[in-house]
């Protein structure tokens, strides 16, 4: 049996209010723009992280300027201040003087300004005799102190002698006085006794391999063997070397330490 669906009329009214919802419906959804995608949480709920940035590599402990394996190999480990000399040339008698300090992260600063230096009046000598107005070569420990001067303030110990050892008498090679040289003096640990005065004469290697190596006051030329240094940087070492520290002083022209 056939089912006839009733017509059920409509008022002209409602059929208009029916086509323009449906009209306006579709305007609708083509004029809104599209919805932003949602990014996807990672497994178990946890918000993204941002991407890390890498840590910077920290810098290598810095070495003392100029000197190359070789010489350093003869700095020991426990050592913790290095006056570092370096000559202008083998022949020369001008250097340039440093005082250096280990960090245990940073490796060697510097602990005072460049100093002007007078070394030997020919210059240096790989293998110092005595008399040949040379400068050694080398590492050497840095012990003991003294001078013609009350102590300026150094730790080290210190002999004062107002007689004639300490007093520096004539002039230098180029004829200017060597009077106060010897006011203050940090003697150079090559062929003396460590712990005696820098007075002291005692020669492990002999005389002829000549001693009596010190830093001291310049008199504004070549030495005969010795380190000079202006008066005020004299002092200014003498407070500044620590027992503890184990100074050392490396000495030589340039490129005997660039080995």
């Amino acid at each position: 049996m056939t089912h006839i669906r009733p017509h059920i009329p409509l008022r002209a009214g409602a059929a208009v209010a029916v086509v323009a919802g449906l009209l306006l419906g579709t305007a609708a959804c083509s004029a809104e723009e599209p919805a932003a995608p949602v990014a996807k949480a990672p497994a178990g709920g946890a918000s993204p992280k941002p991407a890390e940035t890498p840590a910077a590599t920290p810098a290598p402990p810095a070495e003392l300027p100029g000197l190359g394996p070789r010489t350093r190999a003869t700095i020991g480990a426990e050592v913790q201040q290095v006056v570092l000399v370096t000559g202008e040339g083998k022949d020369s008698n001008r250097s340039r003087v440093r005082l250096y300090e280990r960090h245990p992260d940073l490796g060697w600063r510097p602990a005072a300004d460049e100093w002007a230096g007078r070394n030997g009046h020919k210059g240096w000598a790989e293998r110092h005799v005595r008399g040949d107005l040379r400068t050694p070569v080398g590492t050497y420990r840095l012990t003991d102190a003294g001078g013609r001067l009350a102590n300026p303030g150094t730790a080290l110990p210190y002999d004062r002698n107002r007689g004639i050892l300490y007093t520096a008498r004539g002039t230098n090679f180029e004829n200017k006085p060597k009077a106060g040289a010897l006011d203050y003096i940090v003697a150079i640990n090559y062929n003396r006794i460590t712990g005696r005065p820098p007075y002291d004469f005692s020669r492990p290697m002999g005389a002829a391999r000549g001693g009596g190596i010190w830093f001291h006051v310049s008199h504004h030329g070549g030495t005969e063997g010795c380190v000079g240094l202006p008066r005020g940087q004299m002092k200014e070492l003498l407070r500044k070397l620590k027992p503890g520290a184990k100074p050392v002083t490396v000495m030589g022209p340039a490129e005997s330490l660039a080995r």
